[in-house]
């Protein structure tokens, strides 16, 4: 084939006979937008590459012309706008052809490894990734410490040089010796003699016509042992040739200057004006036939920025000095036919990939102890603060007490006989038991200062003759008048400013006066149902008699707890494995999405259950949590809450970019989970549109259904508890097949 611009010939070249023998690589009139996270942006535009097998291809360009776009093309991870890419026989991705898979060796810009493991077990994941043997693994890492002059296998990758850790990657690449071999400049960083070292070594490799080469460097004159160089400037081809023809042609010492000449070609339409160019231009103008018929080319041509910004191709002409005809594009080759059973359309997992996963989570996680044992020992602390802190009764409640009967008691000594003189001390008494704290008063108005400046919660007022006036009333009756009505009763005045304590206060003094009514009638033989309210309160159906605040909120925050410390756990797992490239370097070895969050649910799932174990255990047998109904049937529920907020986890590392963003959006469903889904107010008091919008939350319905478990003991044949299952199972189907979706369609 032959290199264009923007469509146009560079130059001619022998005509390539499209074959799947001898094509590794084809790329055909290809179009790909890329915009990264500046605001310029790549364009790879009308470009043809052809890469024989069994050579190598030296892919060369300034950095952001485009070349690691290109190669996450050819490797499947991104996709183009237009044009078709063969590769080894079929499209990228398509079911057999190997790509992305076994048959690829990628060796990315990142370093793309665990730090935490050896270079011996790094070599072991990638190996069992790429369906090697143990045996064959040892051996052929012994061959590549010596190659590559890797120091002891024992070694961790965090604790070795930058230079070492780029052949640690690139061992992991020439490991399984793949028929494709893509390396993203591997010997950055790497000195001289070793270089060479590698460059043999690939010679070796495509001497027998059965590996294929593509590397891209910033050491331009290395790749003269490169078999084709393709030199790329700006998203487009300048030339695809043979490092000896691009010398010959440019008349040329090194392939630097001819790439500086194909460059000044490329830009000369510009019209602004550069001293340094008109120089370059006068220079090469010997050199370059073409630029001697190029009217005025000192005042035309300008060397644009190294990322070729704003370059314009239409009147490139090149080689000979007559144009040439335009291309016809061949198409690309019918893909291989694979044969393939109806079981093979079935298949999800690899088991080769899954061990290797799974041994590398495990592995992970025990090499991050002190991360193993955070995520351990939080749930016990969480469990701990909410049973320890929330739900309990407020004790030590300061009361103002003016008590007119005894100016500045609030204890005394009175007779226990029917009727005394010192009821209001009584009253006091059976309110003492409350656990509040009764501060004397001489007088209401220092109360009443007192309340107002926050040294009490309440006024507790008992009039004068507050003892004569109630016997009075209790004697007289429908009788009584109005001034041993107005007596006989106690003035109570309360900060209701805070809710809850002033509901409490409420409760005790009404409890209060119910035990002293009590009292008063054991004294005097008479029944205290005379003396009772006309409602009589019955045993509750479910619950306790005085409800318990813990036991109402228990059940949402197990769930909760166990839900988000999940979350935390799988997004940043993910996120480590995305951000270092290690996530990208396995879909490129092959691994799907599928397998990559089944294994992290499977490693994951067991500290998850840890968690819940452990969130059960304190609550219920520690803080005494009330339980009625199966506990089994409790736990199977907090641990599917569990696995719901691993796959709720896994949507938001796929959706983030970055870890930062992860814990904003994990903080921020955290508050509308905890609000909306009913732990710590009942669904039925929220406004109807956001009733409506809590039945569809993850955490609703399961907090509802544990609820009916533990506070009333139904089984799974209630639609309330059997409700809450079927929800988290819907949440878990919801979140796992968006993270596939992700992981699939979101390149890059």
């Amino acid at each position: 084939m032959s290199g264009s611009v923007g469509g146009r010939k560079l130059m001619p070249q022998q005509s390539t006979v499209w074959t799947r023998r001898q094509n590794a690589v084809a790329v055909r009139r290809a179009c790909k937008m890329y915009g990264p996270k500046s605001s310029r942006h790549i364009v790879l535009d009308s470009l043809n590459m052809t890469v024989p097998k069994g050579c190598i291809y030296g892919l060369l360009g300034a950095s952001g012309c485009g070349k690691t776009t290109l190669l996450s093309c050819i490797v499947g991870r991104r996709r183009l706008n237009s044009g078709e890419i063969w590769v080894l026989g079929g499209q990228p991705g398509s079911k057999g052809s190997g790509v992305p898979g076994p048959r690829v060796g990628y060796m990315p810009q990142e370093l793309a490894l665990y730090g935490e493991f050896t270079i011996k077990e790094t070599l072991k994941y990638f190996g069992w990734i790429a369906g090697m043997s143990t045996e064959d693994i040892e051996t052929r890492t012994t061959f590549l410490l010596d190659l590559l002059q890797l120091p002891f296998p024992e070694r961790h990758v965090k604790n070795l040089s930058g230079g070492q850790q780029r052949r640690v990657s690139m061992a992991a690449t020439f490991l399984h010796e793949p028929e494709l071999l893509i390396l993203d400049e591997p010997t950055s960083g790497v000195d001289p003699v070793l270089r060479q070292k590698i460059w043999n070594y690939l010679v070796e490799l495509v001497a027998s016509k059965t590996t294929t080469v593509i590397i891209t460097t910033h050491y331009i004159d290395e790749t003269k042992q490169a078999t084709t160089v393709g030199l790329m400037r700006g998203g487009k081809f300048l030339a695809e040739e043979s490092p000896e023809e691009l010398l010959r042609r440019y008349n040329s010492d090194s392939l630097e200057d001819a790439f500086l000449k194909l460059s000044i070609l490329q830009n000369r339409g510009k019209r602004r004006r550069s001293s340094i160019t008109s120089s370059v231009l006068a220079a090469n103008a010997a050199s370059i036939p073409e630029l001697q018929d190029m009217p005025d080319f000192e005042t035309q041509s300008e060397i644009s920025g190294e990322f070729g910004d704003n370059m314009s191709l239409a009147n490139v002409k090149v080689g000979t000095g007559s144009e040439p005809p335009s291309p016809t594009t061949d198409p690309v080759p019918p893909e291989d036919e694979v044969e393939s059973s109806w079981t093979d359309n079935l298949k999800v997992y690899t088991s080769h990939h899954m061990k290797a996963l799974i041994w590398k989570n495990m592995l992970w996680m025990c090499r991050n102890i002190g991360v193993l044992i955070f995520t351990i020992a939080m749930p016990i602390f969480q469990t701990t603060f909410f049973c320890l802190a929330i739900g309990h009764d407020p004790a030590g409640l300061k009361l103002a007490v003016v008590n007119n009967e005894r100016p500045g008691m609030v204890s005394c000594e009175y007779n226990q006989s029917c009727y005394t003189d010192d009821l209001g001390c009584r009253y006091l008494d059976h309110l003492a038991t409350r656990k509040h704290d009764l501060i004397p008063y001489d007088s209401y108005d220092e109360a009443l200062y007192a309340l107002k400046k926050g040294w009490a919660w309440g006024i507790v007022d008992i009039p004068y003759n507050f003892s004569s006036y109630l016997t009075e009333r209790l004697e007289m009756g429908k009788n009584a008048d109005d001034v041993a009505v107005n007596g006989s009763d106690i003035d109570i005045q309360l900060d209701m400013s805070n809710k809850q304590i002033a509901v409490l206060l409420q409760r005790d003094f009404v409890l209060a006066l119910e035990e002293f009514a009590k009292s008063m009638a054991e004294s005097c033989n008479i029944s205290a149902n005379l003396i009772s309210l006309p409602v009589k309160f019955q045993d509750p159906v479910y619950g306790p008699r005085i409800p318990n605040f813990t036991n109402f909120a228990a059940p949402g925050v197990m769930l909760t707890i166990v839900f988000f410390l999940s979350v935390a756990l799988t997004s940043g797992t993910m996120l480590i494995e995305r951000n270092e490239g290690i996530l990208e370097r396995c879909l490129v070895s092959g691994i799907t999405g599928v397998e990559i969050l089944s294994s992290h649910v499977v490693t994951q799932f067991i500290i998850m259950v840890c968690q819940a174990f452990m969130v059960v255990f304190f609550a219920v047998y520690v803080y005494n949590v009330e339980v009625v109904g199966s506990l089994f049937t409790a736990m199977v529920l907090i641990i599917l809450s569990g696995t719901c907020g691993m796959t709720y986890g896994f949507a938001v590392s796929c959706v983030c970019d970055s870890e930062r963003n992860a814990v904003y959006l994990a903080l921020g469903s955290f508050l509308p989970f905890v609000m909306l889904c009913g732990i710590i107010w009942p669904v039925e008091g929220m406004n109807s549109i956001l009733r409506t919008v809590a039945w569809f939350l993850p955490l609703t319905l399961s907090t509802e259904s544990l609820r009916s478990v533990l506070g009333r003991g139904w089984g799974m044949d209630s639609p309330q508890v059997y409700g809450g299952f079927i929800s988290t199972g819907i949440w878990i189907l919801i979140y796992l097949l968006a993270s596939v979706l992700i992981l699939k369609y979101k390149k890059g």
